[in-house]
């Protein structure tokens, strides 16, 4: 059974920065495609930042030069170190992993953490 869980969300002023933790069970990181999502009231949920198990990165343009996803394996655990922080990035932000087989990719999601950057 596989289990995201995020830590790191709160409540920081626009200029700031954050720290999103996922740890996960059931799933190793390095070994799929780890990743954040985000979605905002009213909005879509969107792409915030991906690693794949050979250690590429992709950003959503809005966070590029901004945000930077890492992981460690030891620990089973993927970080978003998130700076310069503006309002507009206030979201829930979603751990993802997406794990590839024979029948297809299978998407897993975290339960979410909510990041609020005040003006």
């Amino acid at each position: 059974q596989v289990q995201l869980v995020e830590s790191g969300g709160g409540l920081v002023q626009a200029g700031g920065s954050l720290r999103l933790s996922c740890a996960a069970s059931g799933i190793i990181f390095s070994a799929n495609v780890a990743g954040w999502y985000r979605q905002a009231p009213g909005k879509q949920r969107e792409l915030v930042a991906m690693i794949t198990s050979g250690g590429n990165r992709n950003y959503g343009d809005s966070v590029k030069g901004r945000f930077t996803i890492s992981g460690d394996n030891a620990r089973n655990t993927v970080y978003l170190q998130m700076n310069s922080l503006k309002p507009e990035d206030t979201a829930v932000y979603y751990c993802n992993a997406k794990r590839g087989s024979y029948y297809g990719v299978r998407d897993y999601w975290g339960q979410g953490t909510q990041v609020t950057v005040g003006s």
